[in-house]
């Protein structure tokens, strides 16, 4: 099978490998369509796992089955089966799981999708089957394979405490701003969203938010989600929200960046700073019921398509900010 191997963000090859062979309670899932995250255009965080079968955010169809392997309501798949597929699954018994962070399961961390999304078939250990689920016959590949990067925006709005009414701040308006632009207008908030880009904001006006030019931005939202991996960026977050407001940090920084800011204001206006890190598998099901629901599609963000040999130039679209999501699919 053909495959995309990532060794440096210049450097993406097609190349050869053998279909994964499966295991008992195990799938082999043919790739149908898989998003590149912006998580693979950051050199620092892709230099620590590179050379690799990039891609995580993959939908397709069930290839074939080791034995019976079931979901997590204990229905057997078959081949042909439509599915999403987390690349990490929980255990569903430890602390971090009874207490719904997901994240902090040790488990989570060590399972993956074997050899990766850019490739024609890929593996589906028997942990991640439980967070594997059956596309709604209304849900296309392309939108299928925004369920992963949503569930991320789920439960980034969770930690944010937005409610119905409140006025929530998007910065940041590429692909991830897009969705929390859809997404948070889906529970009733009123969005504002800021970029430097008019384009990106163009089409999250589209989406239904409200946009503003970085220096245009005042004090007031509830909530503000902080897209870019800045100090800068999360300065402008904190002087935006209310008082008593949180500010959501999505997207971590280089580890050689310093953070610092008004820690006299953050305490006196009794603020909160808190990190958004991943999804869980509660976050995937609402993903994929706001997909069903048509509150996101590909197209409301713009997405591009490229088949898989193009898979170079839609890293490197992404990279110079020319797209605002590359959809790999795969025929």
């Amino acid at each position: 099978m053909h495959c995309a191997v990532l060794y440096s963000p210049s450097d993406i090859r097609i190349e050869e490998r053998p279909v994964p062979k499966i295991g008992e309670g195990e799938l082999l899932v043919r790739t149908r369509a898989c998003g590149i995250c912006t998580g693979d255009i950051m050199g620092w965080y892709i230099a620590r796992k590179a050379p690799l079968v990039f891609g995580h955010e993959v939908a397709g169809e069930v290839a074939a089955v080791g034995g019976a392997p079931l979901d997590d309501e204990g229905r057997a798949f078959s081949v042909g089966d439509r599915v999403f597929v987390h690349h990490h699954a929980p255990c569903f018994a430890c602390d971090g799981c009874a207490r719904g962070d997901y994240v902090q399961c040790e488990l989570w961390r060590k399972t993956a999708i074997d050899p990766g999304g850019m490739a024609e078939y890929f593996r589906v250990p028997r942990e991640n089957v439980r967070d594997t689920l059956r596309l709604p016959d209304n849900v296309c590949f392309d939108d299928a394979s925004l369920v992963e990067p949503l569930a991320c925006v789920v439960k980034s709005l969770r930690r944010s405490g937005i409610r119905a009414g409140e006025t929530l701040l998007v910065i940041g308006l590429g692909v991830m701003g897009q969705l929390h632009v859809l997404a948070g207008r889906a529970l009733g908030a009123t969005v504002l969203g800021s970029d430097f880009s008019e384009e990106r904001r163009v089409l999250a006006q589209r989406n239904g938010a409200s946009v503003l030019r970085p220096e245009d931005v005042k004090e007031g939202p509830d909530a503000v989600i902080c897209g870019p991996g800045t100090p800068e960026a999360i300065r402008a977050a904190l002087s935006a929200v209310r008082p008593g407001g949180t500010v959501v940090m999505f997207t971590p920084l280089d580890p050689r960046a310093t953070l610092t800011f008004d820690a006299e204001r953050f305490y006196f206006k009794d603020m909160r700073l808190v990190a958004s890190y991943s999804c869980g598998p509660n976050d995937t099901r609402e993903a994929l019921r706001l997909i069903g629901n048509c509150v996101v599609t590909a197209e409301k963000i713009d997405a591009r398509h490229f088949a898989l040999e193009r898979v170079g130039e839609a890293y490197r679209e992404l990279v110079e900010a020319r797209i605002v999501k590359p959809v790999v699919v795969f025929d």
